[in-house]
């Protein structure tokens, strides 16, 4: 098994991201909100991504609805759908992608 560490860079204002393992098949981050208001602004990519709320409160927006989320809490956001979030409560987001986000790299 190999193990290769990321280092953390800035993501948007107020927030950082951290690949923590990757595979050209799917990927895991961590985004680290540090203030409330931090934005993970609106878009859209064409990976499947998977959220888990490891930590913290955000609002989510996916494709016009709009819902909020807390520590333990998970969903999945489709391929091209647009969304983004804003922090309640500082937290960590974890995010899985398939297939890889080679941009992210």
């Amino acid at each position: 098994m190999f193990v290769k560490k990321f280092p953390q860079v800035p993501a948007d204002p107020g927030v950082s991201r951290r690949v923590l393992s990757d595979s050209p098949q799917l990927m895991v981050v961590a985004f680290r909100f540090e203030e409330k208001d931090a934005e993970g602004k609106l878009h859209s990519h064409p990976h499947v991504q998977s959220t888990y709320v490891e930590s913290g409160a955000f609002r989510f927006t996916i494709d016009g609805l709009e819902f909020d989320v807390a520590a333990g809490d998970s969903f999945i956001i489709p391929s091209g759908a647009r969304h983004g979030c804003i922090c309640v409560e500082p937290g960590t987001l974890i995010d899985t992608f398939t297939p890889r986000r080679d941009d992210f790299l």
